[in-house]
């Protein structure tokens, strides 16, 4: 087979990328108790704490750093630093794309990857999972526990701090809906007007359902600082745990498809993308046989020498086999020669889950992510942008990917409003990246990567405004350009591309539950 694992991988991190929580502190009233142990440079803790981020084009030096151990420390914590008037960033996963937490203004980094128990509380009858929990230990604790899980990402060291409260999505999205669709309440560690730092438990029935819906979708370092999450789906009506969120299934069947650059052309590689399109568009139905297919499409760079689609089902969906011979059939319709088609045998579901996902471990790459929500499959002319640039000889990147990932299903099922999740009719998202390594040509690859996406969107100011095609973008994987009138020249504000109609009650609850603007950054929702 042609291809590595890491190739075949490759790309699919994006879909649990979440977005960490960032905190910019005020003056507040002194504490008596002091917050855990503070870990400063030449501690040999130091260096593994600061640079575990995601993108290496960022690295904070913050005066002092603090593993956080429960709820209590972290509001001892956000409120000693609120009282010295210290910039600080909260770290789960630390997948954060851009410099919300990796920047050189930190003063006071707050470390949870430790906080990271998964259980059942029987107060609110819902799965408590810390907020420093990955999603390949709540996959593992909540369907060896239960039999459940969750339609998380498939990047299993994506802490679920940011993943959560951004919308998070993954492989069972199409069959389950949204992450947020599964969230009961949360507890967040908030600042008041007089800079008291405090913890609430905020829940989709208590009276602090406003704060609870700023966190299905309103994105990480906007309203608190979130110690964990409840876990229980909507609408869930049963009394045992393993009633209470989605059944795992029992297992899978999947395949590989192998596109080689050298044979399919531009005419063969259109037809390979409209197959993509056309299929999903057709079958983007909450109660369509095909709503457990998940089929990433990587579109790597023509240096790669190939790209693929990894694609899984269900394998207790009635027909799946033939399903899946009917999809891949689709997918190869139109293309002589006709791309490779590895079958994979079928296999148990949590083990064939984390071996099909991005590992978890340390990036050291320098890298910029793009992305959009589609509505429906990208024009011919847009299509035609995207082969341009992917065979173009002047990207010299070590690794360029456009990954097309289909969504939709249970996920439109839901209102915009009902949710900070605004994006509820789509059929796709899109995320592009490029990666290096030399901080020397920084310049060289985000110019590049700029102008793609600008051309992708030229008929839309360069940002996918939303229209009949287009509906934003994902704040999970956030994109400071779009911020810059230099790249963003449709006259819609980045927030309307993230939150559609939904900003003007995000900045309400702002307003009301950070009214000193302490959890901000600088894609941060802005209070009134």
């Amino acid at each position: 087979m042609p291809i590595s694992r890491r190739g075949l991988l490759a790309g699919t991190a994006v879909a649990g990328a979440g977005l960490a929580v960032p905190v910019t502190t005020a003056s507040a009233a002194p504490l008596s108790v002091a917050a855990g142990e503070k870990i400063r440079p030449g501690d040999n803790r130091y260096a593994d704490l600061v640079q575990r981020g995601q993108n290496k084009r960022f690295t904070a030096r913050p005066e002092y750093a603090r593993v956080i151990q429960s709820t209590e420390d972290a509001v001892r914590a956000v409120q000693e630093a609120v009282r010295g008037g210290k910039k600080i960033a909260v770290r789960s996963g630390g997948h954060c794309f851009e410099d919300f937490v990796d920047s050189s203004d930190v003063q006071v980094l707050l470390d949870l990857s430790t906080y990271d128990d998964v259980s059942f509380d029987e107060r609110y009858r819902a799965f408590s999972i810390g907020v420093g929990a990955t999603l390949e230990k709540v996959y593992k604790e909540l369907f060896y526990g239960w039999g459940v899980t969750i339609p998380g990402g498939g990047c299993l060291g994506v802490g679920v701090g940011g993943h959560f409260a951004g919308g998070g999505y993954g492989p069972l999205s199409r069959k389950h809906g949204s992450v947020v669709d599964h969230l009961y309440g949360l507890e967040v560690v908030v600042v008041d007007a007089r800079g008291r730092a405090r913890a609430v438990v905020a829940t989709r029935d208590n009276a602090h359902k406003d704060l609870w819906w700023a966190h299905t979708g309103g994105g990480g370092g906007n309203f608190g600082l979130v110690t964990r999450y409840l876990m229980r789906s909507a609408g869930a009506t049963g009394r045992e745990p393993g009633d209470l969120l989605p059944k795992a299934p029992t297992s899978l069947l999947s395949n590989i498809i192998v596109y080689d650059w050298k044979t399919i052309g531009k005419a063969g590689f259109a037809r390979a993308v409209r197959n993509f399109f056309d299929f999903f568009e057709a079958h983007n139905t909450a109660d369509s046989p095909y709503a457990t297919l998940y089929s990433p499409f990587i579109l790597s760079a023509s240096s790669a020498g190939s790209f693929l689609m990894s694609n899984q089902l269900d394998a207790s969906v009635p027909n799946a086999a033939g399903l899946l011979e009917t999809f891949t059939k689709a997918m190869v319709a139109g293309l002589d020669p006709a791309p490779a088609v590895y079958p994979v045998p079928e296999g148990p579901f949590l083990g064939t889950t984390i071996q099909r996902s991005i590992p978890a471990g340390p990036s050291v790459t320098r890298n910029k992510w793009k992305a959009g929500y589609l509505r429906k499959g990208y024009s011919d002319a847009q299509i035609e942008t995207i082969h341009a640039m992917l065979t173009d000889t002047a990207n010299t990147a070590p690794e360029t990917s456009l990954l097309l990932i289909p969504y939709g299903g249970k996920v439109n099922t839901v209102k915009p409003d009902a949710t900070a999740t605004a994006q509820r009719d789509v059929v796709a998202k899109m995320v592009t990246t490029v990666s290096w390594n030399d901080a020397g040509e920084d310049a060289k690859h985000l110019g590049w990567v700029r102008k793609w996406y600008a051309e992708l969107y030229r008929d839309t100011g360069g940002v996918p405004a939303p229209n009949a095609v287009n509906a934003g973008s994902y704040i999970n994987y956030p994109d400071v350009d779009l911020a810059d009138p230099a790249y963003n020249k449709s006259g819609v504000p980045w927030h309307d591309l993230y939150y559609l109609g939904n900003y003007p009650r995000l900045r309400r609850i702002k307003s009301a539950w950070d009214p000193r603007n302490v959890f901000t950054h600088k894609l941060g929702i802005e209070p009134l």
